[in-house]
């Protein structure tokens, strides 16, 4: 019964780890620029500011690649911090509302 409690304590702190990991990602998209500072590698308080004003004038990053869009952000800034960020989740877009047919104009006698 030993090694079975062992392996169910082994299993259960995984699970918690791997969750753990997931929710300390930073999404692009909603963090302010003190969060962007203090969890991304080479980002301070300059290149934060400038992410959330690129944000604010282009709107959300659609892919975590296109934070190298950011003036002073480049790809390996991206890559070396791919695993601490997301976009957050997709959704998809509304369904626009189905159009009326215009009806044919009635000729005139």
């Amino acid at each position: 019964m030993g090694p079975w409690i062992s392996w169910k304590a082994l299993a259960l702190g995984l699970l918690l780890t791997g969750a753990a990991l997931a929710a300390d990602r930073i999404n692009i998209n909603t963090a302010d620029a003190s969060t962007l500072q203090q969890g991304l590698t080479n980002v301070g308080p300059h290149k934060a500011q400038a992410i959330v004003a690129y944000r604010r004038q282009h709107g959300p990053f659609l892919r975590v690649e296109d934070l190298a869009r950011v003036k002073g952000i480049g790809t390996a800034t991206v890559e070396r911090n791919r695993r601490r960020m997301t976009v957050g989740a997709r959704t998809a877009p509304a369904a626009e509302p189905p159009r009326r047919a215009v009806p044919a104009p009635v000729p005139r006698r």
